[in-house]
């Protein structure tokens, strides 16, 4: 079974309340091989919701208590993205999924890069808190882009 970001197969559950339909990703969920979540939905966050990046590192320092995740207006939402997180994990070891695609540069599902903490669009190297916490759990993510350039002969 493969875990797929919500938002890649058209769910509107992105903090604007859009989605980032790829019709590759949604394909796999139609024909029963995937399998969507979000995180921030699973934490408890609303959509739609204020932008939050993490301030002070990236989803490994979250995990460390040495960084938090915060709201475009200073609200902490680092509890709410750590609930998510370990949800989602559930659900995938539940699953037994060996395959995870999650959204770029997310600071939930980023999974080299995510934005700055700085709400400017900057984006630095890091990994987003659920990322984290599946690689610390030994589970493969990969991002959009990574899969299909991985997997690009993959048929469905």
């Amino acid at each position: 079974m493969i875990v797929i970001s919500a938002c890649l197969v058209g769910e509107q559950v992105r903090y604007d309340g859009n989605h980032k339909l790829d019709l590759f990703y949604k394909n796999l969920i139609d024909n029963k091989i995937a399998i969507s979540v979000c995180p921030e939905i699973l934490g408890g966050l609303q959509v739609p919701r204020e932008p939050a990046e993490i301030i002070g590192g990236d989803g490994y320092d979250v995990w460390n208590e040495q960084a938090k995740v915060v709201t475009v207006s200073g609200q902490d939402v680092t509890h709410q993205f750590k609930e998510g997180a370990k949800r989602a994990l559930s659900i995938i070891k539940d699953l037994d999924a060996q395959t995870v695609i999650l959204k770029s540069d997310s600071p939930s599902c980023g999974s080299t890069v995510i934005y700055d903490g700085t709400f400017t669009g900057n984006k630095k190297e890091g990994v987003g808190v659920t990322t984290a916490l599946f690689k610390l759990n030994n589970v493969d993510v990969y991002d959009e882009k990574s899969f299909h350039a991985t997997f690009d002969n993959l048929e469905v």
